[in-house]
């Protein structure tokens, strides 16, 4: 059965993230039912990463064993078909090797959580955006993100219900700066924990505010404990807005 490799791009927004869940749309059975509506055929989509209910995607990626070799751009342009009217699109569909995995082939994730801060609330961009209306330290947040960079026990910034084995992980980046209203905290890993991302959002945002101090951040990363971290960040500031494989690994 050929593999393929899927670029998808969604709103999160009104969705129940990316795995099947019984309680709602989810991306995954959007695609599913996309596929069974084009082919014929239940199958199974593979995710690079379980983005939860809210948060955004600009390149997600996904694989699926087809029954039949098509054209690329005819399995995306079906797909996108029968996607209507879910803000789910697929942007790219490319054959991929039999070893090909989304999830276990990704050497990279790349998430960007955005804050806009200043008084005015959004108008167009409400459900992408954290609104944080008191002005923000970038220079003091910086200073704090820089200790959770590297190989850490990250159980303080992680989800209680998170079902990772390890809380161990490599935070290679933890960068952070202004564009425009907007302050983008951009992370990049190999993995997260569930949340990882939008607590330290959340926790940098008590350094910008100046209720902690940046040096605060490696005490509450050394607790490893939820409860010494700050709060969890909404969903809908955060994208996925990149995953990457070793050169040569979707051809």
């Amino acid at each position: 059965m050929p593999r393929y490799k899927l670029t998808i791009e969604y709103d999160g927004t009104g969705l129940v993230g990316w795995q099947r869940q019984a309680n709602g749309l989810s991306v995954q059975e959007a695609l599913e039912t996309a596929i069974t509506r084009f082919c014929g055929e239940h199958l199974t989509v593979h995710g690079a990463g379980r983005t939860d209910a809210g948060v955004h995607a600009l390149g997600q990626r996904a694989h699926l064993d087809l029954p039949k070799t098509v054209e690329p751009d005819v399995l995306r342009s079906a797909l996108n078909h029968h996607l209507r009217p879910a803000a789910i699109s697929v942007l790219a569909a490319e054959i991929a090797p039999e070893d090909f995995d989304a999830r276990l082939s990704a050497t990279d994730r790349i998430y960007v959580y955005r804050i806009l801060n200043r008084r005015a609330p959004p108008a167009l961009e409400r459900s992408r955006v954290w609104h944080v209306a008191s002005p923000l330290d970038l220079a003091a947040m910086q200073e704090g993100a820089r200790h959770l960079v590297g190989h850490h026990d990250f159980t303080t910034f992680r989800d209680s219900l998170c079902q990772a084995k390890s809380p161990l992980k490599t935070l290679d980046v933890l960068e952070l700066h202004r564009t425009g209203d907007e302050i983008h905290i951009e992370a990049r890993a190999r993995s997260f924990l569930h949340h990882q991302v939008r607590n330290m959002a959340g926790t940098l945002k008590l350094v910008g505010l100046g209720r902690w101090h940046p040096d605060d951040v490696p005490r509450a990363l050394a607790a490893r404990d939820r409860r010494a971290g700050g709060p969890t960040a909404p969903a809908a500031g955060l994208c996925l807005v990149e995953v990457r494989y070793p050169e040569g690994a979707a051809l």
